[in-house]
C-alpha cells in the first residue's frame, strides 16, 4: 500500500502537470517587449502625454497640409506635366494633398474629444520656387513623417489613439512611395523604415516654421542643425531646410541639384559636416540611422564616414558617444538629423 508521502508527491505532479506552461517570449518578442518599454519610459521622461503626442502629430500634419496646399495653389497641372507625370499621376499628388487635410480633420477630433484644444497651424516657409521643388521637398516631408507616427507609435499607451496614428501611418506609407515614383526613385530602397524620437522629428521639421500662434508652440526643442559642406575644404551650405537634405549614390563625387546642394557618397566615403553655434566640436562620434538599427562612426576633424550597412533614407546625427548597444537615445545627441539618401 502506497505511503501517505508517495500519494501527496503523486497529487502534487499531477496538479502541476494540469497548470498552465509558463509563457515563454521568443527572443525577438523580448527585443520588442523591451524596445517599447524603453520609449515609453522615454516619454515618460519626456513629459509626452498621449495627447501630447496626438498634438505632435497634429504640428506635422498641419505644416504637410499646408505645404500641398500652398503648392497646388501655386503651380498648375501642366508645371506638373511638364515633369513627366501623366494625368492619374498629376490626380493621386494632389489626393495626397487632400488626404493631408483629412488627417488634420482627424486629429483635431480625437483632441477635443478628450478636452484639449487643437494647436493651430503655423507660419511656413518651405522654400521651393517650382513644381520640381514641391516633389522634392514632399519626398522629404512624407518621409519625416512616416518616421514620426514610427517613432510616436509606441510612446502611446492608449489602444484607441494608438489605432488612429495607425490608419495615418499606413497612408504616410503610401504618401512616400508614390512620390518616389513620380520622382523617378527607387520606390522601396529599403526593407525597413526607420523610427525617430519626436525631439529629431521636430528638429527636422522645425526650419520650416516660421512662427506660430500663441498656445500653438510645441512642449519640443530642436536639436541643433546640422548640414553637410559641398566639396571636400568644406564650402557651401547644406540642402535647404535647416537639418538639410542630401542625395547619395555609390559614387564619391559632389554635384549640385534644384532645391539645394547634393553630395553623392559611398559606403567608407567622408564628408564634411557644420553643426549649428559649433556645437560639432562636442562630437565623437556620427550615428547613421538606417531601417531599424543605427549604425556609427568615429567623428574626426569635423567629417564622417559611413559605415557598412547602410543604404536608402537616413538620418545622420552628430553623436556625444557611439554606444556599444548600438541604440541611439535624445540625450546623446549633439546635432542633427539630417536626412541622406544612400543609394
Amino acid at each position: 500500500m502506497p505511503s501517505l508521502k508517495t500519494t501527496m508527491l503523486a497529487v502534487l505532479a499531477a496538479t502541476a502537470t494540469a497548470m498552465p506552461a509558463t509563457v515563454r517570449l521568443t527572443p525577438r518578442q523580448m527585443q520588442y517587449h523591451s524596445l517599447a518599454k524603453r520609449q515609453q519610459e522615454e516619454a515618460a521622461a519626456a513629459g509626452l502625454s498621449d495627447f501630447d503626442i496626438l498634438q505632435f502629430a497634429l504640428t506635422l500634419e498641419n505644416l504637410e497640409n499646408t505645404f500641398y496646399q500652398q503648392g497646388f495653389a501655386r503651380f498648375p497641372a501642366s508645371d506638373f506635366a511638364a515633369l513627366g507625370l501623366d494625368e492619374q499621376a498629376i490626380n493621386d499628388l494632389q489626393q495626397i494633398g487632400q488626404t493631408e487635410a483629412q488627417h488634420v480633420g482627424l486629429l483635431q477630433s480625437s483632441l477635443a474629444q478628450g478636452g484639449v484644444q487643437p494647436v493651430q497651424p503655423c507660419e511656413y516657409e518651405f522654400g521651393f520656387t517650382d513644381a520640381a521643388g514641391m516633389v522634392q521637398t514632399a519626398a522629404v516631408l512624407e518621409n519625416i513623417g512616416l518616421s514620426a507616427y514610427l517613432g510616436a507609435a509606441p510612446l502611446l499607451s492608449d489602444k484607441a489613439i494608438l489605432g488612429t496614428a495607425g490608419s495615418i501611418l499606413t497612408i504616410e506609407a503610401r504618401h512616400q512611395s508614390s512620390i518616389r515614383v513620380f520622382s523617378k526613385q527607387v520606390a522601396v530602397p529599403q526593407a525597413f523604415d526607420a523610427p525617430l524620437s519626436p525631439r529629431a522629428v521636430f528638429s527636422l521639421a522645425a526650419p520650416f516654421i516660421k512662427s506660430c500662434p500663441d498656445g500653438s508652440n510645441l512642449k519640443i526643442d530642436p536639436f541643433p542643425k546640422l548640414a553637410m559642406m559641398d566639396g571636400p575644404a568644406g564650402a557651401g551650405e547644406g540642402a535647404a531646410g535647416g537639418n538639410g537634405t542630401e542625395e547619395a549614390s555609390s559614387s564619391s563625387s559632389s554635384s549640385s541639384s534644384e532645391g539645394g546642394s547634393s553630395m553623392t557618397l559611398s559606403v567608407g566615403s567622408e564628408f564634411r559636416v557644420q553643426a549649428e553655434g559649433g556645437s560639432e566640436s562636442t562630437a565623437t562620434g556620427c550615428g547613421f540611422t538606417s531601417g531599424s538599427k543605427t549604425f556609427f562612426s568615429e567623428f574626426k576633424e569635423g567629417k564622417c564616414n559611413v559605415p557598412e550597412n547602410v543604404a536608402g533614407v537616413t538620418y545622420v546625427t552628430l553623436t556625444k558617444e557611439t554606444p556599444l548597444d548600438g541604440k541611439l537615445l535624445d540625450d546623446n545627441v549633439v546635432a542633427g538629423p539630417m536626412v541622406v539618401t544612400i543609394t
